[in-house]
């Protein structure tokens, strides 16, 4: 309002200079506090030993990690007791949802080994984005019925208004600091592998509540006791897998085995992965996939599932919709790049085929990688008859197995001596 009141007074009178603004900014305020309307009055509180939990999600994007070298987009879950501090963290690689919040929640609690009297959240708006009536509805007994198995009181903070869940908000800020002041100890925000960020996370969140250890083992003893399991913090879905060998889920695609084309498989859908199960049978984890920002269907494919169909059509590799997803690492992308260069198509692809089948076939796909780099970098193709050479199967190191064959006249005693035994 300040702004706009300078700039209708400079309008009006333009001989006024711009070195007012700071004088009349001042008596702006000055009159607010004597003529200006009521404020709200935030009511500080006292917190009770077990009484309040309160969970929030926060975003770490402007920490720039990456995970071998690829920007890692995500959110951390963040909870946190009221009374003693004790903090738990979980990278969340989706937005605010509710299986974020279950899994976060359950880890959280099975860490600290108790569960206290309420659970505080926002209204999880995010997580309700886009969600009809009957939807909505569905989530809030399922978070009604999560709380209740611990055996809290689900609440929540009104909407827009962070400062009631304030004994969590001003926490985010500290721990994104925190988080940022070890990355740059460390020296580096990149990461082998998302386990390894995971263990920064958890160490980092250790080291906090190792300050405050006293006050959280007095705070347990006033902690209810955990349930004998957890609960569900995952959502399952039913998927067809067609014929192009895979299944499409939340716009997102993904390959499984070939033998499963035509089947009705049960998916367990996680924050950052998926269960398949034939009937009772777990089959197989995949990570899971998000859509692009734009709406754009994304893909999850592993090689391996349709690397023996591939092996008879080589061509298909050409323009398939998913061949860059069906690369495992950056130098076999890189790879068939060259070989399209300086091949004909046919040839590049029936190569490059050959190259995953090799991959495959010879569990050597992080070693063969390192071979076509340093192929790339000296500027040669890689050569398919070499490299089957180097990743043979060592002789030496397969066993010279001898079995020995009985006599026949051998089996003929056990006969008669079961018809003794019978006799008997």
């Amino acid at each position: 309002m300040a702004g706009a009141i300078f700039e209708e007074l400079l309008r009006r009178h333009p001989e006024l200079g711009a070195g007012i603004r700071r004088t009349l900014e001042r008596r702006i305020r000055a009159w607010r506090a004597i003529h200006g309307e009521e404020q709200e009055v935030i009511f500080r509180q006292t917190h009770e030993p077990g009484q309040r939990g309160l969970s929030d999600f926060t975003d770490m994007g402007e920490l720039g990690v990456t995970i071998a070298g690829v920007p890692l987009d995500h959110r951390l879950y963040h909870f946190r007791l009221a009374y003693s501090g004790f903090e738990h963290a979980h990278v969340v690689l989706g937005g605010e949802s509710f299986i974020a919040l279950a899994e976060g929640l359950q880890n959280a609690l099975w860490s600290l080994g108790g569960a206290p009297r309420e659970h505080r959240t926002d209204s999880l708006s995010a997580a309700f984005c886009n969600l009809d009536r009957d939807a909505k509805d569905d989530l809030t007994r399922r978070y009604e019925d999560l709380c209740a198995h611990y055996g809290m009181r689900p609440s929540r903070n009104n909407r827009g208004i962070a400062h009631e869940n304030g004994a969590i908000e001003s926490s985010h800020g500290h721990l994104k600091r925190a988080v940022g002041d070890a990355l740059l100890l460390r020296g580096t925000a990149d990461f082998d592998d998302l386990a390894a960020y995971r263990g920064f996370i958890d160490e980092i969140v250790s080291r906090r509540n190792a300050r405050n250890a006293k006050r959280i083992d007095s705070e347990r003893t006033a902690l209810q006791d955990l349930p004998d399991r957890r609960t569900s913090d995952y959502e399952e879905v039913i998927v067809h897998v067609t014929s192009s060998g895979g299944f499409t889920l939340r716009k997102v695609f993904y390959t499984v085995p070939s033998r499963l084309i035509g089947h009705r498989l049960r998916v367990r859908l996680y924050d950052d992965h998926l269960d398949v199960f034939v009937g009772g049978t777990h089959l197989l984890t995949l990570p899971r996939g998000r859509p692009h920002p734009n709406g754009k269907h994304d893909q999850v494919v592993d090689y391996r599932h349709v690397i023996h169909s591939l092996r008879r059509k080589p061509m298909a590799l050409l323009n398939l919709v998913y061949r860059d997803q069906l690369f495992p690492r950056e130098a076999y992308r890189r790879a068939f790049d060259v070989l399209r260069k300086r091949l004909p198509d046919k040839k590049a692809c029936r190569i490059m085929v050959d190259l995953l089948a090799l991959a495959h076939e010879r569990g050597c796909e992080a070693e063969l990688a390192d071979q076509l780099t340093a192929d790339l970098n000296d500027g040669r193709l890689p050569d398919l008859n070499r490299l089957r050479t180097h990743f043979a199967p060592d002789p030496a190191q397969m066993p010279n197995v001898v079995v020995r064959l009985a006599p026949l006249a051998t089996y003929e005693c056990l006969i008669g001596t079961a018809e003794i035994g019978g006799a008997a």
